[in-house]
């Protein structure tokens, strides 16, 4: 059809501006739908978000009245133990480390001389084993 068709008939225009009205509502349709899944993406993100934060300031909380609790003790713990007892714990724990260390150096000397019979052992078998295959060789 051509335009000129169109603005001369007026009976074959109406039909015409039905169907460009309608493409139009269509279309708007179409937009309204992809804008409303956008918003429901961010409504969703947002929360989501908005829980995440709720529960991160619960456990904020929660933190921070175990730390409270932790530094009561810690003060209790100081107000319990004189002076000298502390030194004296100090003097233990400079003593109990000490002797980690020595223990330490006697697992790890122990360890050495354990992998070393080992190996004598292995040779030993195999000098063994050589033996046996040369006697049965000689009989």
């Amino acid at each position: 059809m051509s335009a000129t068709f169109l603005y001369e008939n007026v009976e074959a225009r109406a039909p015409v501006a039905n169907v460009v009205i309608d493409s139009r509502s269509r279309h708007d349709r179409q937009a309204q739908q992809q804008h409303d899944q956008v918003e429901a993406t961010w409504r969703e993100r947002a929360l989501n978000a908005e829980a995440a934060l709720g529960r991160t300031q619960k456990e904020v909380l929660t933190q921070q009245q175990r730390i409270g609790e932790l530094m009561v003790q810690i003060r209790d713990f100081d107000q319990m133990i004189p002076g000298e007892s502390v030194q004296a714990l100090t003097t233990e724990n400079t003593n109990l480390k000490h002797r980690v260390q020595q223990l330490t150096r006697e697992h790890r000397t122990l360890q050495e001389r354990l992998e070393g019979a080992r190996s004598n052992l292995r040779f030993a078998e195999k000098r063994i084993g050589d033996l046996e295959v040369q006697l049965l060789e000689a009989q």
